[in-house]
């Protein structure tokens, strides 16, 4: 190779960047051969992300959810979707579990066991379950708004009665959030360990919440509250627990304690729910009431049912004893989903004695007819995914929103 072609390729090498400082981006206004346009990516709404930061809870009550289950959508590309109907195909095997449950009932023997102390199991549950087992229910201001309006700083005297508090997941979350000086929170549970449980807790502020053992079925209302006292009655994952035949005593007294005007928000379990599908051999009492492992009762709600119940109709064919147990005065509490919100809800019985607290008459009042107005009553379905394993789960509550109404009541 000659010295020229050397020197050649040598400076070909080394040679320095072109010049592009005369070559400029077009703008848009410019002719599209000029210049390729980019434009942005449409933005996920939150609820389709997969960023956490989106996994807020809803704020509507009665708005369940906004992920709905599109016919282009890939069904295992969430772990969960609201609104979805369960198809055919889960009802068919709902009715052949239905009809295995009650094939193999509880029995007669169990059921006694069971029914006539069912204190007994709630307060075992509570010595094997302390507080630390349960989630608090911080929710209950996005499902419930009226509670913010209660805890707010000019709200004045207010009373909230919760029947089945438990360890206090639901009355500690509402006592932190508290900035009204004049609430006052009844904290009530079928079972003496749950109460106790919840007076034991650092947070425990008896200027502003009473723990007490009080059977929601029973004839007298809680230690402290007066007929016609309280402003809201919570009943979360509490009538579910109550035997059919409580209901209209349960009823009665949220009646009686509430002023006119005053309001029931109510969550418990709906029909088909997965956790009633999964009952397997000897669970079964009746038709949706089941014994679950651990002694405790639950009972699984159609929304004509509580229509029937809470609108002033009563609880149709079921009949009712005088107290309310098979000639026995009884309650049962209320667990929350084991698979979506860890919580635990109670009634009570045994009162634990408090000091300067005020007798309550003995005598039932009388349940007008439509004794409450409702003012919202929805089903929350949901169906849950095992991404891994590809199975669909569904799940089902009821949530409600109930008011006494004003006006003399009739008999």
């Amino acid at each position: 190779m000659s010295g020229t072609q050397d020197q050649t390729m040598a400076a070909s090498s080394q040679d320095p960047r072109p010049d592009i400082s005369s070559l400029s981006i077009s703008s848009p206004t410019e002719s599209s051969h000029q210049s390729i346009l980019l434009s942005p990516l449409p933005e996920l709404p939150p609820h389709r992300s997969h960023n956490p930061i989106n996994n807020l809870k809803r704020s509507d009550p009665f708005k369940f959810g906004s992920r709905y289950l599109e016919p282009t959508d890939d069904v295992f590309e969430f772990n969960a979707w609201d609104h979805v109907v369960p198809d055919s195909a889960y009802h068919t095997y709902c009715e052949a579990q239905y009809t295995s449950q009650r094939a193999s009932p509880v029995s007669d023997f169990d059921k006694a066991r069971f029914n006539d102390n069912p204190e007994k199991w709630w307060n075992q549950f509570y010595s094997n379950n302390t507080s630390n087992f349960f989630k608090d229910r911080k929710w209950l201001h996005q499902e419930f708004p009226i509670l913010s309006k209660l805890t707010a700083k000019d709200a004045g005297p207010r009373t909230i009665l919760e029947v089945g508090a438990g360890a206090g997941n639901t009355a500690f979350p509402l006592l932190k959030a508290n900035e009204n000086e004049g609430l006052t929170i009844h904290a009530c549970d079928f079972s003496k360990k749950a109460v106790e449980l919840i007076r034991a807790n650092e947070a425990y502020d008896a200027e502003h919440m009473q723990a007490s053992v009080w059977d929601i079925a029973s004839e007298d209302l809680p230690p402290g509250v007066r007929e016609g006292s309280v402003d809201v009655v919570l009943l979360v994952f509490i009538f579910s627990a109550l035997s059919p035949k409580q209901w209209d005593a349960a009823v009665r007294n949220a009646w009686r304690a509430l002023k006119p005007g005053g309001e029931i928000c109510f969550r418990d379990y709906g029909k088909g729910d997965l956790t009633q599908v999964r009952f397997k051999k000897g669970r079964w009492l009746e038709d949706n009431f089941y014994i679950r492992g651990d002694g405790t009762r639950v009972y699984f709600f159609e929304e004509d049912e509580l229509r029937r119940i809470w609108g002033g109709t009563g609880t149709a064919s079921r009949e009712m004893g005088a107290n309310g147990r098979d000639g026995e005065t009884s309650s049962d509490t209320a667990r929350d989903e084991q698979l979506k919100d860890t919580d635990e809800v109670c009634t009570s019985d045994d009162a634990v004695p408090d000091s300067g607290v005020l007798d309550t008459e003995n005598s039932l009042s009388p349940i007008p007819e439509n004794a409450f107005e409702i003012v919202s009553l929805g089903v929350d379905r949901r169906m849950l995914v095992n991404r891994q394993k590809q199975l669909k789960m569904y799940r089902c509550w009821m949530q409600g929103h109930f008011k006494k109404p004003y006006g003399p009541a009739r008999n």
